[in-house]
């Protein structure tokens, strides 16, 4: 992440990273028998936490990068509740300017034998595209390559900071 956030500064961009588990982000909690509530009636949470900060954030962001550590084969317990309620929310949301279209990258990278970072790429991509980014890039990246993906990292960010987004 640190890698593509570089290329993205020295390409002219402004970033801002939000390292997730340091915030209070709570699960699902699934509120009616029918297992959603105001997400899907009114498009947002009644959870009190930092989900409507991190909205915010991304909605007065040009773009987005999504990284995360993977863990056994799939994205990580923070990202995951971010990305499931966002998902939940967004999906209805009578506004969703500032979220529907906007770049987004992904990176997954795994530590270990490093095997589970495509499946997890493929999680990120299934619920970033359901929130309604434009998934530009998918990057997976694991412990035994990750000094050769880091310059390509670093033009990814130059990329997204300065390439014109459809």
């Amino acid at each position: 992440a640190g890698a593509i956030l570089a290329g993205y500064e020295r390409a002219g961009g402004q970033v801002e990273r939000v390292f997730l588990p340091t915030l209070h982000l709570e699960r699902c909690r699934q509120c009616e028998d029918s297992g959603w509530g105001t997400c899907r009636s009114e498009g947002h949470c009644v959870i009190d936490d930092d989900l409507d900060l991190l909205v915010a954030k991304v909605r007065a962001a040009d773009s987005v990068v999504f990284a995360t550590p993977v863990y056994y084969g799939d994205l990580a317990e923070s990202i995951r509740a971010f990305t499931d309620r966002f998902r939940r929310t967004a999906t209805h949301m009578a506004d969703t300017s500032g979220i529907k279209g906007k770049p987004a990258v992904g990176l997954c990278v795994a530590g270990g034998g490093g095997g589970g970072a495509p499946n997890c790429c493929l999680s990120l991509e299934r619920v970033v595209q359901r929130i309604g980014f434009d998934l530009v890039d998918v990057i997976p990246a694991r412990r035994q390559n990750l000094a050769a993906q880091l310059p390509r990292l670093e033009q990814v960010g130059a990329w997204l900071a300065t390439a014109p987004h459809s």
